[in-house]
């Protein structure tokens, strides 16, 4: 690389770092000391690989405080993954990506997919790299073909039809794009089942956008599989908007979490593993805070239905996990910290081209984040590179995280139960 391309590379890690949204070129300027995160990562990559089905390969659920470093842990698991040959997505949470809508959460995964060594569409790069003579491919036919596929028979006429017209281009992206989200009328199908011979092959039944969801993530992590790669890691960062959902669309998300953390119990032998993040004090602030643990369940069951009742049970388990089975950010040590402090004053030197002097930064306390420190060692060094006689005074406030119900997050697919209890 040019001396002008490690300057722009470095500048690009500097404001990413400073706005606390790591790119590529900051996580791999420093890396990750979360040794225990990175090494439950690995065991989870391994279950995927030899997934058999006897139990799911799950997630796993980081905690840590705001500026703890979780999305630069998340970014940094995302680049272990693809040089381990894993298709990655990473969803934040939002708005418009509930976690309680797993149609939403699907499209988010799919469209920000991945392929390790091929920057296009993740979708269309799976796609073309499948080898129907492979033995993978066969594996894949035979699994979405079994009478007790966990899935429905839609994909199996998909992919049938995918290589049965291979010489209709528009027709085969018709159904890659199915794969990927978009709606395929049934009728379309029926009539290219007839042209194929295969009319009375496939029953195509009506079914929830909400279960296909879940299905997508069955079916393309398979394809994923088939066309060579490990499998499908999906990281989802902020789960804790949860916390200001609607009390229904919390019970539903925390059943997301549970399929997410402890897998997905109808389809074990998925090559599919989640990361999913979360603020550690997540109990003590809407477990117990809005009291969840006991009024969740408790109005859910005054419902007097069989779904609800599976719901309440359903979401315990959800705010089970979020309580005790968070794997925790660790605080930076001295030692981490001179870490990071020696390589982001190369970084800074190599952005500008000049020698950054050493600079106070914050005292170093137990209750500051890494991100704190590293905003006002960059602060520092801006301000010093500007005018080299000033000292700069910078001090950090705690940010606290509202959990106060926001009505703009309550809009759901189609108002369904979660996949399970449909």
């Amino acid at each position: 690389m040019s001396d002008l391309g490690r300057s722009v590379s470095a500048r690009r890690a500097l404001e990413a770092l400073r706005a606390g949204v790591p790119n590529r070129d900051a996580v791999a300027a420093l890396g990750s000391s979360q040794t225990g995160v990175e090494d439950r990562f690995t065991e989870l990559l391994d279950a995927v690989r030899s997934s058999a089905g006897t139990s799911p390969p799950g997630g796993m659920l980081v905690g840590g405080g705001f500026g703890s470093g979780k999305s630069h842990v998340l970014e940094h698991l995302a680049h272990r993954a693809l040089d381990a040959g894993f298709v990655v997505s990473k969803v934040v949470v939002s708005k418009e990506t509930a976690l309680h809508d797993p149609a939403k959460v699907y499209r988010a995964a799919i469209d920000d997919a991945r392929v390790p060594g091929r920057p296009g569409s993740a979708i269309n790069e799976v796609t073309a790299g499948l080898q129907t003579g492979s033995p993978a491919y066969a594996a894949l036919y035979r699994w979405v073909h079994r009478d007790d596929a966990p899935v429905d028979s839609r994909f199996a006429a998909s992919l049938f039809l995918h290589e049965y017209a291979r010489g209709d281009a528009e027709f085969a992206d018709r159904i890659v794009r199915f794969w990927a989200g978009d709606p395929l009328p049934v009728a379309d199908l029926r009539r290219r089942l007839k042209e194929a011979g295969a009319a009375t092959t496939y029953r195509l039944a009506p079914v929830k956008e909400r279960d296909l969801a879940v299905q997508r993530f069955r079916f393309v992590s398979r394809l994923v599989r088939a066309a060579g790669y490990g499998g499908w890691v999906v990281l989802i960062d902020e789960a804790e908007l949860i916390g200001r959902y609607s009390l229904l669309q919390r019970a539903k998300s925390y059943v997301e979490v549970t399929r997410w953390v402890r897998g997905d119990r109808d389809d074990p032998a998925a090559p599919l593993c989640a990361v999913l993040t979360t603020v550690d004090d997540f109990e003590a602030q809407v477990l117990v805070g809005k009291n969840d643990v006991e009024l969740l369940p408790k109005r859910l069951r005054m419902k007097g239905t069989a779904e609800h009742d599976l719901l309440a049970s359903m979401a315990e388990a959800g705010m089970t996990v979020m309580a005790r089975e968070q794997v925790k950010l660790q605080p930076p040590d001295r030692d981490e910290l001179d870490r990071t402090y020696s390589m982001l004053k190369e970084i800074h030197a190599r952005a500008f081209g000049w020698e950054p002097p050493d600079v106070e930064g914050l005292e170093r306390l137990p209750s500051n984040r890494m991100r704190q420190y590293v905003r006002a060692w960059i602060n520092g060094w801006d301000l010093r590179r500007l005018d080299p006689s000033y000292e700069p005074e910078i001090s950090a406030d705690e940010l606290v995280v509202d959990f106060s119900e926001d009505t703009d997050l309550e809009a759901d697919a189609d108002g369904a139960l979660p996949p399970a209890l449909a």
